[in-house]
């Protein structure tokens, strides 16, 4: 018998329906069905009246911005979200992976690279989704990644991370004790080549060890400059 591929439903919210058009149909030859919102309001009405694989978020949109629009979704809502930028703002793409989203890439994009990276980002939930175990709960130096529900505890308090801050510090903590560098990260979690400039795993490192600090001062990750990012394991390893 042959099997039914289901189709991954995506959610633009970008005000320019030119675009939005010629993306429909791109990604419907790839197999996906694109569903578009034409301004921050009704976009972020959408987000809650069915489930998304993915969402496409834009910056400059009337009504409601995408970072306003990222605010009121807050740390949540688990969907990824791709920021669409304008091209060389680095300013818009820190603040964007600072409010939760997953990614970003810069107007105006390739419509293959967009590609790339919506497969880079569904392709590594699908593998977290096939590896996770409901009954495993990994434990290092007082924090808690329960892989069945995805969800963190530190230090017995619950801590909110997106789905990418959580990918990140799931292998930062399988390599606990051990520098992993920007480059590995890169590959492994966002699913492409690091680039120069890209300062998408430095930002979800901040935002993760910012999160960590809030249930207690003891330091659970270092920066190790010019080599990576250490979780500690709780023991001497910078003394």
């Amino acid at each position: 018998m042959a099997t039914t591929t289901v189709k991954k439903n995506l959610l633009l919210i970008d005000d320019d329906q030119e675009l939005a058009e010629l993306l429909t149909e791109y990604l419907a030859s790839e197999g996906f069905t694109l569903h578009c919102c034409f301004d921050g309001i009704s976009g972020l009405a959408k987000t809650f009246e069915q489930p998304f694989d993915l969402i496409l978020l834009d910056v400059m949109m009337p009504g409601l911005n995408g970072f306003e629009v990222l605010k009121a979704l807050g740390d949540q809502y688990k969907t990824p979200i791709l920021m669409l930028t304008a091209k060389g703002d680095e300013a818009e793409r820190v603040l964007g992976l600072e409010l939760g989203a997953d990614d970003y890439l810069a107007k105006p994009y390739n419509h293959r690279e967009l590609l790339a990276r919506i497969k880079a980002i569904l392709r590594r939930i699908d593998i977290a989704k096939a590896t996770t175990s409901t009954a495993l709960i990994k434990s290092v130096n007082g924090v808690e990644l329960h892989q069945g529900t995805r969800s963190v505890v530190c230090n017995k308090q619950p801590i909110l991370l997106t789905g990418t801050e959580y990918q990140i510090l799931d292998y930062l903590m399988q390599h606990h004790g051990a520098i992993v560098s920007k480059e590995t990260l890169s590959k492994i979690v966002l699913g492409r080549q690091l680039t120069p400039f890209d300062r998408s795993i430095d930002m979800h490192v901040s935002n993760i060890r910012r999160k960590l600090l809030s249930c207690g001062k003891d330091e659970k990750m270092k920066t190790i400059r010019g080599a990576g990012y250490l979780f500690l394991s709780g023991g001497n390893e910078l003394e």
